[in-house]
């Protein structure tokens, strides 16, 4: 293949005390991968990880403010590359899918490839991670309207304009649902690829609180629908207040037609005055979503300014990649997003 075509690839692998799992991660994703420089990030190890994963061939990097977001942030920021593989150092994902994965970004060209976990083992995920994580998908599914299947995959490929368009707001493992909001406001073009979840390996622990964690998600949901979509949050709490109002108000409007009397006045000064506040809610809800617009508009411009991903030549053009699967076995049709050079399904 050409240089003019042949792109820098990189893979970045956040770990914390991963010394069981980093150096099968690194080997696996450079015979997969051999023309890609890994980029081990160590947020505050005290096991040995750095020395295990430099040893392995990668290349060590350090993080010190704790959390996930907080790597991520940092290494988007440090490297500069055309495509951007994300993977957790915990051995649990295939790495057999990265090829497959990359080459389909290549040859849309897309800019974000999302790996959607398929379960090798019945133990690969941790108790109530799973029924919580198809709730998460099926709520910013429906607030940001872009069907996703898994929000919360640590497994994805990136193009270069959407890393640098990236603003990478979080610090710890809700940088997932960041990363997955940012593409659905963007509208990149992306599709998702099934790909194997296993089992830690033995004497490697998750960092992944569930509780702890899962409120800290959907905190980041709760602000993201507010910044995002100020329309639809201010108009439904604007809603709420009115439908309040009426509440406490029918029945004072109601006794005035009939008496033309008003002998409970506080109780109508109280309902008028949460009209107006409705009302100011509905107003403060169109100028954020205006400052919305503008902010969408500034980050389409920066993502802009970097080139789509580099197309393979006819001669090298790659199988076409595996989608998803229904069940019963049969194919699902490939999701872009807008402004792919593919057709959307639906």
């Amino acid at each position: 293949m050409p240089d003019s075509v042949r792109p820098r690839i990189v893979a970045i692998v956040p770990c914390h005390n991963e010394a069981a799992a980093i150096s099968q991660v690194v080997t696996d994703l450079m015979r997969e991968q051999p023309d890609m420089q890994v980029f081990v990030y160590d947020n505050r190890s005290t096991d040995g990880t750095d020395e295990i994963a430099r040893a392995a061939g990668a290349t060590v990097r350090y993080e010190t403010a704790k959390g996930k977001g907080n790597v991520i942030r940092r290494a988007f920021a440090d490297i500069d590359a055309d495509i951007y593989v994300l993977i957790d150092g915990d051995d649990t994902y295939d790495a057999t899918a990265l090829p497959g994965m990359i080459a389909a970004l290549r040859d849309g060209p897309l800019d974000h490839v999302v790996g959607v976990r398929k379960q090798v083992s019945s133990t690969a995920y941790r108790p109530g991670h799973s029924s919580g994580n198809k709730a998460f998908n099926a709520l910013v599914s429906w607030v940001f309207g872009y069907r996703v299947n898994d929000m919360l995959s640590g497994y994805r490929v990136f193009s270069r304009r959407f890393v640098k368009s990236f603003p990478a707001v979080s610090r710890e493992f809700e940088v997932e649902t960041e990363l997955t909001v940012h593409s659905m406001n963007l509208r990149v073009p992306q599709i998702e690829m099934e790909v194997g979840f296993k089992d830690r390996p033995e004497g490697s622990e998750s960092k992944l609180n569930t509780y702890r964690d899962g409120f800290k998600i959907l905190r980041l949901i709760g602000s993201l629908v507010r910044h995002e979509r100020p329309w639809m949050f201010h108009g439904l709490l604007g809603a709420l207040v009115f439908a309040a109002s009426l509440v406490i108000g029918l029945p004072v409007v109601i006794e005035f037609a009939q008496t033309g009397l008003v002998p409970r006045f506080p109780t109508a000064v109280l309902a008028s005055s949460l009209v107006i506040i409705a009302a100011l809610i509905w107003l403060l809800g169109l100028i954020l979503d205006g400052i919305a617009k503008s902010r969408r508009e500034a980050s389409r411009l920066s993502y802009l300014r970097s080139p789509a991903p580099p197309w393979l030549p006819v001669s090298a053009q790659p199988l076409p990649a595996p989608a998803l699967t229904a069940e019963g076995g049969e194919p699902v049709p490939v999701r872009l997003s807008q402004g792919s050079a593919r057709s959307r399904a639906t």
